[in-house]
């Protein structure tokens, strides 16, 4: 399954702090990776239109039933704020059912850093995993 190419919905003013949150999910079942991916296209398109937002992309393995995302932000709140608003959160809520695991990690770059690469934000999983 192909990435969704990094996008960038509004650009940081230079020499700006963005606040970057990577993700990683895993589902127990093929289904449950389907229906992770079929709505995927609805919250990308959410996370372009949200306020604060500087960027985001989604690494999909449906078939290995996991999913990356990277996003950028103004701020934890723009990202906090995002998360609460439809249909973000009821997307969320309704995959807790069918997620193996979830993992997070959030930290602060220049925001001439962007776009995140995938290599640095699969680092930063692991760290936080090892982590714990």
């Amino acid at each position: 399954m192909p990435d969704v190419p990094w996008s960038t919905p509004t650009r940081a003013a230079a020499g700006a702090e963005v606040y970057v949150m990577a993700s990683r999910f895993e589902t127990a079942t093929l289904t449950g990776a389907l229906r992770f991916f079929l709505k995927s296209p609805g919250i990308i398109l959410q996370i372009r239109k949200a306020p604060g937002a500087h960027g985001v992309g989604l690494r999909a393995r449906v078939f290995r039933r996991t999913f990356l995302t990277l996003s950028a932000w103004e701020d934890r709140e723009a990202l906090y704020r995002f998360a609460r608003s439809e249909p973000h959160r009821s997307s969320s809520r309704a995959a807790a059912a069918y997620m193996k695991e979830s993992e997070f990690t959030f930290w602060t770059v220049p925001a001439g850093e962007l776009p995140i690469s995938w290599a640095e934000a699969e680092r930063r999983l692991a760290e936080q995993k090892q982590a714990r």
